[in-house]
């Protein structure tokens, strides 16, 4: 019984503190200087960066896509310092086969602070380098893949994933209309044959994609489903390619 007295005694009793209102997290930044933040970065868009230069608009989509230019003059605005590295790569000579992972990090000038990171990858496979020779794109592999890296790092630094995306796959896809199973429209087959012109993609090729994919084998045999789709497809590929451009143009 004595023991069983001290052991009682030696029970420590649980304290609970509730928490106090005044010791919860407070907004660094109040409500009217972040809109005023931006509403400057809106304006910083309109009157200085430049459409088709330092941003791509896709008809049919809602958000403009960030190009590399774009994201340059945005870390020059906002005082950042870039420090890129390459954090994972393949590199297969006998098969042709390369891919990168960049890691981009933001630093800001005035303090070293790093204010954001951001990830990009890129490969040989990629639908933009189909028909090329593999040995001769590897820079433009790890140009891809950095300039990715850049993109993303700057939408999150400086917050403005609301007016731009990085890729086109960020998009909404269009709402299916209940008559998807019907045959592809007027509308859609030219805006498929406008893209395969636009992109300079062989005849052949566009039809071997269908084929594929959609079991047919001319684009009057698909669905306004299967051409909403098709049409994505050919979106994502023409933004591709104009990365690839882009990227030739800088060297």
């Amino acid at each position: 019984m004595k023991d069983e007295k001290n052991t009682k005694r030696k029970v420590v009793p649980f304290i609970f503190n509730h928490p106090n209102p005044s010791s919860l997290p407070n907004l660094v930044v109040s409500l009217s200087e972040s809109k005023e933040r931006i509403e400057q970065l809106k304006e910083f868009v309109q009157e200085v960066m430049v459409r088709g230069v330092d941003y791509g608009l896709v008809a049919g989509f809602s958000k403009p896509t960030l190009l590399k230019p774009g994201a340059e003059k945005l870390c020059d605005v906002f005082g950042f310092s870039k420090a890129v590295a390459v954090v994972n790569r393949i590199e297969h000579w006998e098969t042709g086969i390369f891919a990168y992972e960049v890691k981009m990090t933001l630093t800001r000038k005035e303090n070293g602070v790093i204010e954001a990171e951001g990830l990009g990858s890129c490969n040989s496979k990629e639908a933009a380098f189909h028909g090329q020779d593999p040995f001769t794109i590897v820079n433009t592999v790890l140009k891809m893949a950095k300039k990715r890296a850049l993109i993303d790092a700057v939408l999150s630094a400086t917050r403005a994933s609301g007016l731009f995306t990085q890729d086109i796959e960020d998009f909404p896809k269009r709402a299916v209309n209940k008559s998807s199973d019907d045959k592809v429209s007027k509308r859609q087959l030219q805006t498929i044959f406008q893209i395969v012109s636009e992109v300079k993609i062989h005849h052949e090729t566009a039809k071997e994609m269908m084929r594929s994919t959609y079991h047919v084998n001319h684009s009057t045999q698909l669905t306004k489903k299967q051409a909403s789709d098709f049409i994505q497809e050919l979106l994502l590929l023409k933004q591709a390619f104009e990365e690839v451009k882009d990227i030739d143009m800088s060297k």
